[in-house]
C-alpha cells in the first residue's frame, strides 16, 4: 500500500462526526464491547431444558449442518473435493470451538489472536481479519489490532465467526453475544463487532425461540438501540410486519445500503435477516432467498443456514442439502484438514454439560 493510502487511512481515523449525527457509535462506547448504551429488555422464550439431551444434539448438529449447507449454495461444485469444500465462513467456527474447548469461556482477546497465528494460515484471511493478522505481527494487542490503519471494521467478518458462541450458549443470547465481542475485538469496532453480538444471540435465540420472528427480536435486544445496525433491521421487520412482498424489501436494502461495500455488515445482516423472516423457518425457502439477495452470498446463506437448520434439527433438514456435504468439512485450520461434520457438532454439545 502506497503512502497516500496509509495517509488517508490516518486521516480517516481522526475524523469526527457530523454535527447532530444521531446515531450511537463506537466512540461513545470508550472501545468496551459490552457497552451497548441504555439497557434492553429480553422477550422471555422456553429455556433449553425443555429438550431432551439428543433433542438438543439435534439442534447444534442442524446447525453446523446448515451452516456448511448455505456456505456451499452459490458455489460451484468442485469435483476433486469429498464433501464440504474448505471456506473462510466455516474455518473460524471451526476455530472458535477449538478456543472454546482449549480456553473455555473465561477466554479473552489475547487468547484469540494467539490461536490466530498458531493455526490460521495469514494467507487464508481476508479484510479485516487479514489487517488484525498484520498488526498482530507488527506488534500491535488487542483492541489495537482492530483499529490501526483497519478500514474493514465495519464489514462482515466478526459476524461470520459468531456461530459458535450461539451453539454452546443456546437460549442465552446475552452470554451469546458477550462471547462473540470478545472475539471480534481484535479485528472489529463498532456495527462491525455489534453485528457479531447479534449473529451469536440471534443463533443462541434460535434454540429457544418459537419461530424467526421472535429469535431476531431477542436479537436485536444485544445491540445499541439507536446504532446504524439497530434501526436498519428494525425498518426491515417493520416492512415484513406491513406485508412487504421479500423482492421489494431486498430492493430497498439495496437502495439504502448502496453507499456501503458489498461486505460492509449493515446490508448483509439486513439480508440475512429478510431471508429468515420471508423464509418463515422452511429451511430450503430461508437458505435459497438468502442466496438469492446477493451482496455477501455465501457468508449470508452460511449464517441463515445455520439458524433454519437449528430451528429444523439435522433430522429434517432435507437430504438434498446434507447428501452432497457427505459429513465432511475441509479447512484451512492447522490439524483439522478434514473432520466429520458430525464430530464437530459432538464435540459443541459436549460443551454444554
Amino acid at each position: 500500500m502506497d503512502a497516500d493510502c496509509w495517509r488517508l487511512l490516518d486521516r480517516i481515523e481522526s475524523a469526527t462526526r457530523l454535527p447532530g449525527w444521531p446515531h450511537f457509535e463506537w466512540i461513545d462506547t470508550g472501545g468496551d464491547p459490552n457497552i451497548i448504551g441504555v439497557e434492553r429488555d429480553s422477550p422471555a422464550a422456553r429455556t433449553p431444558s425443555d429438550y431432551s439431551r439428543a433433542e438438543l444434539y439435534d439442534r447444534v448438529h442442524g446447525g453446523w449442518l446448515g451452516r456448511c449447507a448455505g456456505c456451499v449454495v452459490a458455489r460451484p461444485r468442485d469435483s476433486g473435493v469429498i464433501g464440504c469444500p474448505r471456506d473462510e465462513n466455516l474455518d473460524y467456527i471451526l476455530l472458535g470451538l477449538h478456543l472454546l474447548e482449549q480456553s473455555g469461556t473465561d477466554f479473552i482477546a489475547d487468547d484469540v489472536s494467539a490461536l490466530w497465528l498458531e493455526r490460521l494460515p495469514f494467507l487464508r484471511t481476508s479484510t479485516a481479519e487479514r489487517v488484525a493478522y498484520r498488526n498482530l505481527i507488527d506488534g500491535f494487542l488487542p483492541p489495537d489490532t482492530a483499529t490501526y490503519r483497519n478500514p474493514y471494521r465495519e464489514w462482515r467478518g466478526a459476524l461470520v465467526r459468531a456461530d459458535i458462541y450461539g451453539y454452546t450458549n443456546p437460549g442465552d443470547p446475552a452470554r451469546a453475544a458477550e462471547l462473540a465481542a470478545r472475539d471480534a475485538s481484535i479485528s472489529h469496532t463498532g456495527n462491525g463487532l455489534w453485528a457479531a453480538r447479534w449473529a451469536a444471540a440471534l443463533v443462541a435465540a434460535a434454540f429457544t425461540a418459537a419461530n424467526p420472528q421472535e429469535a431476531l427480536a431477542r436479537a436485536e435486544t444485544v445491540i445499541p438501540a439507536n446504532s446504524r445496525l439497530a434501526v436498519a433491521l428494525s425498518e426491515l421487520v417493520d416492512d415484513h410486519t406491513h406485508g412487504l412482498a421479500w423482492q421489494y424489501a431486498v430492493t430497498g436494502i439495496h437502495t439504502r445500503y448502496a453507499h456501503y461495500n458489498r461486505l460492509h455488515v449493515i446490508g448483509n445482516a439486513c439480508l440475512i435477516a429478510a431471508g429468515l423472516l420471508w423464509g418463515e423457518g422452511d429451511f430450503t425457502e430461508t437458505v435459497q432467498l438468502t442466496a438469492r439477495a446477493g451482496w455477501d452470498v455465501n457468508s449470508n446463506a452460511a449464517t441463515a443456514g445455520s439458524i433454519a437448520g437449528i430451528f429444523t434439527g439435522a433430522a429434517n433438514i432435507p437430504a438434498r442439502w446434507t447428501d452432497p456435504l457427505e459429513n465432511t468439512l475441509h479447512s484451512a485450520v492447522t490439524g483439522y484438514p478434514i473432520t466429520r461434520i458430525s464430530d464437530l457438532a459432538t464435540r459443541t454439545h459436549r460443551l454444554l454439560t
